[in-house]
């Protein structure tokens, strides 16, 4: 994110998953090394449906550390916590201007939700937030004839969450449902719209902007540079992958509800196996209730450790994060089940950053086709090594890129002969 913001690009700390203390130390870092010099930067806000005590917890201190810009990723509806960060703050200056300090990035896949950000929160939720003090009477009036957000990044087939939908035919629903609320409201300031999934050569990244978009936000490439906290091996194996080379699995933070998110095939045996442990979770009730060969099995090749020694960890991580949820599992055998299973996703996820030799095959690493694309884009140039791949170089070479392509497909309108190889863009060092 530093280094990116410093290039004169606008990146979020990916806070999703993370501790509230980890969160905080990262602000600090953040604002350590940006603040003095104007360079932009933001952060996620993950929709957390299991937890969502920790969502309002992380925007409140979004709120209070003064942190400008948030991307919402994975919501499927409002939540009071995205509202009140969204019109905290917001006044009338001295010039009758409203402003509003809070910009959120609302990272949407389906128009019907698209809608709910680009139209005022309900009257209903301001006014609970600010009968609890999350907002006061003027936040709330002005909120009236604000956008929840004024930023849409429309998000196509990617890593992580996603629902798989090309680019092209979502960004139009979603663009129609802006233009529908630009004229039902009347905005004074337009709501602009972004485009992910897919970013990862300079055709398609030209091919967002031609559809309109105002900016282009990526994700998996990013993953794969010399800044990430991926583990070496983890970015060697994306380094690797192939267009293909992609796959759907159960996700950690909405398990329970069967929500899958896209991740690396090539490699790693992630899917298959939290594919398996979801199996289990919808055929039996308790843990008690997996008939000893599938616990064996379970034990052996999964979890890697005996059923009750996954739980006792589990129940530790619990009771330091949320001890609630342990409660409900001492009530529930089937929520215990789900904390159960849960831990290995949550720790496929770690194994992966910190290069856990043994683990290998267990590495959740989230990966979209736009890796397997940069990597032929990228291959046999300086950028096809993970050692060379710094994140200001890829976002300066993705959008020189799509510069050129886009120039060439101007002369090609205005009916010059364009040869082929003029939309072909090699990566080069860029400064």
């Amino acid at each position: 994110v530093i280094e990116v913001s410093r290039a004169g690009c606008l990146g979020f700390f990916g806070s999703a998953g993370l501790s509230l203390d980890i969160v905080s130390h990262a602000i600090d870092e953040l604002a350590t090394a940006l603040d003095g010099s104007g360079a932009p930067w933001g952060c996620n806000l993950i929709h957390s449906p299991q937890e969502p005590a920790l969502e309002q917890a992380v925007a409140d201190l979004y709120i209070a550390r003064g942190v400008r810009r948030v991307s919402a990723a994975a919501f499927m509806a409002l939540t009071p916590a995205i509202v009140r960060y969204a019109y905290s703050g917001v006044h009338v200056d001295a010039n009758g201007v409203v402003q509003r300090p809070n910009s959120v990035f609302a990272k949407i896949s389906r128009p019907e939700v698209a809608r709910h950000f680009m139209h005022p929160a309900p009257d209903r939720m301001l006014t609970a937030l600010v009968a609890s003090g999350r907002l006061t009477h003027d936040e709330a009036h002005l909120a009236t004839s604000l956008p929840v957000a004024e930023d849409i990044t429309v998000e196509s087939d990617s890593g992580g969450h996603t629902d798989n939908r090309p680019l092209g035919p979502l960004f139009s629903a979603i663009q129609a449902v802006r233009d529908e609320a630009m004229a039902t409201h009347r905005y004074v300031r337009p709501i602009r719209l972004g485009a992910a999934g897919g970013i990862g050569t300079p055709q398609a990244t030209a091919a967002a902007f031609a559809l309109g978009a105002s900016y282009v936000l990526t994700g998996t490439v990013n993953e794969s540079c010399l800044e990430s906290g991926l583990s070496t091996e983890g970015k060697r194996l994306l380094a690797a992958a192939d267009i293909a080379d992609v796959t759907m699995a159960p996700a950690a933070d909405m398990f329970e509800l069967g929500v899958d998110l896209q991740v690396l095939k090539r490699g790693t045996m992630f899917a298959p196996r939290a594919r398996k442990l979801h199996d289990l979770y919808k055929a039996y009730p308790s843990l008690d209730a997996i008939p000893r060969q599938e616990l064996d099995e379970l034990e052996k090749n999964i979890l890697g450790t005996s059923i009750a020694a996954c739980w006792e960890a589990t129940q530790e991580f619990w009771n330091d994060r949320d001890p609630d949820q342990v409660a409900e599992a001492e009530r529930n055998p089937k929520h215990k089940m789900a904390l159960t299973f849960r831990s290995y996703l949550g720790m496929s996820s770690r194994w992966s950053i910190d290069g856990v030799a043994d683990r290998r095959l267990d590495y959740q690493i989230w990966c979209g086709p736009a890796m397997g694309a940069f990597n032929a884009w990228t291959a046999g140039t300086f950028l096809a090594e993970p050692e060379n791949r710094t994140v200001a170089q890829v976002a300066r070479n993705l959008l020189e890129g799509a510069a050129v392509v886009t120039r060439a497909h101007q002369f090609r309108t205005y009916g010059v002969p364009v040869p082929s190889e003029a939309f072909s863009f090699q990566p080069r060092h860029l400064e």
